[in-house]
């Protein structure tokens, strides 16, 4: 029988699942980033109705209403979540200022052309 914590606790990690895929139809959220969600989300199901791991857990922690250990796992996840999401953005932001270097020294070669293009045809019609 499931108490109502643990009933919440299968709807909403259903709810998140059921949101993750949708975001990933819909293409607002690559398969990449999506597989750490549905991997949470699986995690938080499995762990909600296995009542008896969640109990050995929560006496293992010293929690007195085992329910409340998913309060625990949840933050987990999120905190591993939290922290490979820093790793990805961190990366992409090395990416994005080597793109702006790269970029910046284009622009100076576009207009150091354009300034010998304009000296020639200035030289030309003289």
């Amino acid at each position: 029988m499931m108490d109502t914590v643990q009933f919440t606790a299968v709807v909403v990690s259903v709810l998140l699942l059921a949101y993750v895929l949708d975001l990933v139809r819909r293409k607002k959220l690559t398969e990449e980033y999506s597989f750490v969600w549905i991997l949470c989300a699986v995690a938080l199901i499995v762990l909600a109705l296995a009542r008896r791991p969640l109990d050995r857990v929560a006496v293992w922690f010293g929690i007195y209403y085992p329910p409340a250990a998913l309060l625990l796992v949840i933050g987990l996840f999120v905190f591993v979540a939290s922290v490979s999401f820093s790793v990805v953005v961190s990366r992409q932001r090395q990416q994005i200022e080597s793109l702006i270097e790269d970029a910046a020294l284009l622009e100076a070669q576009v207009r150091e052309l354009r300034e010998q293009r304009d000296t020639a045809v200035t030289a030309h019609h003289e």
